[in-house]
């Protein structure tokens, strides 16, 4: 029988536990800072990052991992015994499944399946971790595939900007584009559609764009059985990211709660301030047995 290893990115932001328990191997992003090059959540966590940020005269920006960087994964796990699923954050965010594709053809005799989450964030956690813990289970690289096209399928994140402007400044607007120069009291809601940011409502309030969050996943899971996860992500806004996470929890009963904060690869394009909420609804539970 073969062994399955899980790669994924640090834009899945996975604790340390989760990743200890179910071999689930993260490769970096960068942050660049000026002269400096961060490895994302290795040598610079959410924290250190939104406090530097609101300080700094210079914005930073990002880049995907190298492939020599996941060629070395690739390298070491094969070695191990393991044929590799890579699953990564969606190409039209980031070039990091490009790097990940190149790493596949510099190590010819590892077997190596790389699929585009077509999102990132929590719902990237939760199908890198619900194909890991299949993998634990013996599952196949095959059925371990299926698993995260499945959870992709069925997968969604809403979030709240308090502002559009870095997501401007870093290129990765999309659709939301129409929103630029609208009043600073209107907070846009955006979605991920086919991988690319869109644009959905525009919300008075910060306080009513995360009502609206909450309303708009209802809208999407109603009628699908079961609620497999919802999550609650947020930049530098712990607070009211508890707030939705209390709402969830009552109103919804999912399955599983997933909280996290974005990475500092994100949060350089999204800004401090964001929350978002997200969902998994639909998948059959049996296809995500837990270890």
């Amino acid at each position: 029988m073969s062994k399955v290893a899980i790669v994924t990115d640090s834009t899945a932001y996975l604790t340390d536990d989760l990743v200890a328990a179910y071999n689930i191997t993260v490769v970096p992003l960068v942050v660049i800072w000026g002269t400096e090059t961060r490895f994302d959540n290795v040598d610079i966590g959410p924290k250190e990052f939104y406090e530097r940020l609101s300080k700094a005269k210079t914005m930073p920006s990002t880049s995907q991992p190298t492939n020599v960087a996941f060629a070395k994964v690739y390298q070491k796990l094969h070695a191990e015994g393991y044929e590799i699923l890579t699953v990564v954050i969606s190409a039209a965010l980031s070039g990091t499944i490009d790097s990940a594709t190149q790493a596949k053809a510099m190590v010819p005799d590892a077997v190596v399946e790389i699929v585009d989450s077509k999102l990132t964030s929590v719902p990237l956690a939760y199908m890198a971790l619900a194909a890991a813990r299949a993998a634990k289970r013996g599952a196949s690289l095959r059925e371990c595939k299926q698993i995260v096209e499945e959870v992709r399928n069925h997968a969604q994140v809403f979030f709240a900007v308090d502002t559009l402007e870095f997501l401007h400044r870093g290129g990765r607007i999309g659709g939301a584009s129409r929103f630029l120069g609208t009043a600073l009291n209107l907070k846009p809601i955006l979605y991920l559609l086919d991988g690319k940011i869109e644009a959905l409502e525009r919300i008075r309030t910060s306080k009513k764009a995360h009502e609206r969050l909450i309303e708009l996943v209802g809208e999407k899971v109603y009628g699908q059985a079961p609620i497999n996860m919802m999550g609650v992500v947020s930049a530098n806004a712990e607070n009211q990211a508890r707030h939705l996470l209390e709402k969830i929890e009552t109103r919804f009963s999912p399955r599983e709660i997933m909280v996290s904060q974005l990475s500092p690869v994100l949060g350089t394009h999204t800004g401090p301030g964001t929350v978002g909420v997200a969902y998994v609804a639909g998948v059959d539970p049996e296809l995500l047995k837990l270890v």
